[in-house]
């Protein structure tokens, strides 16, 4: 059985540090915007290298606001938007399309929110069937979306299935209903149990739950019955994710205090509960917050050593180019990193100029990018190690004593593993390596706490 961290550590290393979807995180991209014309060559040259690429559509609209919610949403009970929205998502499309080879490779396709389930099925259909008429799709396509409970139908998840989805990531958060109003969310236990067993019958493969643990009034009880229920429907994956309170950026979570949220001690007993249920039910650590049956993709990716992270979070395709269409989304070349407008109508103005929707972007020098591959490494195989002990290694290596001494890592000559005990602490081994955090400490709340 693993062993879980006393309080004093807890308690020591509560604080706050990057999710580490990327390196450099994105409040330390460099202020210099990179000129639309380098960031384009940069894309084009990424496909020359290699011609599989990953396709992330953020669909940002919801009709309800989650107050717990981090995501970039936009929210309406307007459908009369869907239509103008997937034009521009088409035409940004078109406009990365005309510098890629004729025809590229979609390994990777998902769908993010907002909702992408308030899109009408018939706009879904319209919106991919046009991209994937432009693309090659490889028989071992990865293509998933994100669907809420609510307003996931029958119609959506067969439309998806016929254009080659096979993955779904069921919002649930907890499967408690009181909870669910608590935070604003219109959900009930039934709409989990159809949505699930509607993805089964219909074909998809992997059916994900995104659990989330901290909630306001969350209890060891709640999460007790939510394994319970996960024992019922079995998912194939779980997302297992820290709530993350981070009001000065989001006003929504102003709606709770911190006294109605449990914090350290109390927080981290809401994970174990939960961490100790999907062990007994088969499921495997595969890395920070994720957990995967034997049989899944994301669980064979990490014992074989091949699992990735980027932007979507965990998973088992490994594409040099990622592009990210639609408002806020994200694009890595893997030497880059572009972020779009991020209001829809900025971004819907930027297109209708005829110009690319870019925000802000980062050009990732050498010493970021030898960062970047030991901080994925340590986000997906717990270890990461060097030929050569570089300047920034030997910081980290210093950063890294007092863990060492705690018993949260394991330093070797020219190796760094995170041991059983640290692996609730990932994202503060990872702080270790955070060059550009260390030389420019944030001067206010960034990030959410580890713990």
């Amino acid at each position: 059985m693993k062993s879980f961290p006393a309080a004093s550590l807890i308690s020591k290393y509560d604080t706050a540090a990057p999710r580490y979807t990327s390196y450099p995180t994105v409040p330390y991209w460099e202020a210099t915007f990179p000129d639309a014309a380098s960031w384009i060559e940069k894309v084009r040259s990424s496909a020359q290298l290699a011609p599989e690429i990953s396709l992330y559509i953020h669909l940002p609209f919801c009709e309800q606001l989650c107050t717990y919610c981090g995501c970039n949403k936009h929210i309406t009970k307007n459908h009369g938007v869907e239509s103008p929205y997937i034009q521009a998502v088409l035409k940004e499309w078109e406009l990365y399309r005309a510098q890629l080879p004729e025809k590229v490779t979609l390994k990777e396709l998902h769908l993010g929110g907002g909702t992408p389930t308030f899109f009408h099925p018939d706009s879904l259909r319209f919106l991919l069937t046009t991209i994937l008429e432009t693309v090659e799709v490889p028989e071992d396509a990865d293509y998933g979306f994100e669907a809420h409970p609510w307003s996931a139908t029958r119609e959506h998840l067969a439309t998806l299935s016929e254009l080659g989805f096979r993955r779904i990531s069921i919002g649930v958060q907890d499967f408690d209903e009181h909870l669910m109003e608590v935070v604003n969310r219109r959900q009930t236990i039934q709409s989990v149990v159809d949505c699930t067993n509607l993805a089964r019958e219909l074909g998809y493969t992997s059916v994900n739950f995104d659990l989330i643990y901290g909630l306001p009034f969350q209890t060891p009880e709640h999460i007790q019955k939510d394994i319970e229920w996960v024992k019922e429907l079995r998912p194939d994956r779980i997302a297992y994710y820290s709530y993350a309170h981070v009001p000065w950026l989001k006003k929504s979570q102003n709606a709770y205090s911190e006294e109605d949220l449990p914090s350290g001690e109390d927080k981290r007993r809401l994970y174990e509960v939960g961490e100790e249920g999907l062990r007994e039910l088969g499921y495997l650590d595969i890395g920070m917050d994720h957990f995967a049956l034997p049989k899944d993709g994301l669980a064979k990716a990490y014992q074989a050593g091949t699992l990735h992270r980027n932007f979507m979070g965990y998973t088992t395709s490994k594409t040099r180019l990622m592009i990210g269409l639609g408002a806020s989304a994200i694009s890595d070349t893997w030497d880059g990193f572009m972020q779009n407008e991020k209001t829809v109508q900025g971004y819907l103005e930027q297109l209708q100029a005829g110009k690319l929707p870019l925000l802000r972007g980062h050009f990732l020098t050498e010493e970021d990018r030898r960062l970047r591959s030991h901080i994925l490494r340590l986000m997906t195989q717990y270890q990461t190690g060097w030929t050569e002990t570089t300047p920034e290694i030997a910081d980290a290596l210093v950063r890294l004593e007092q863990l060492e001494a705690d018993g949260l890592v394991c330093i070797e000559p020219q190796r760094v593993a995170v041991t059983s005990a640290g692996q609730p602490f990932l994202r503060t081994v990872c702080l270790a390596f955070d060059a550009r955090y260390w030389r420019t400490l944030p001067a206010g709340q960034l990030f959410s706490k580890v713990v």
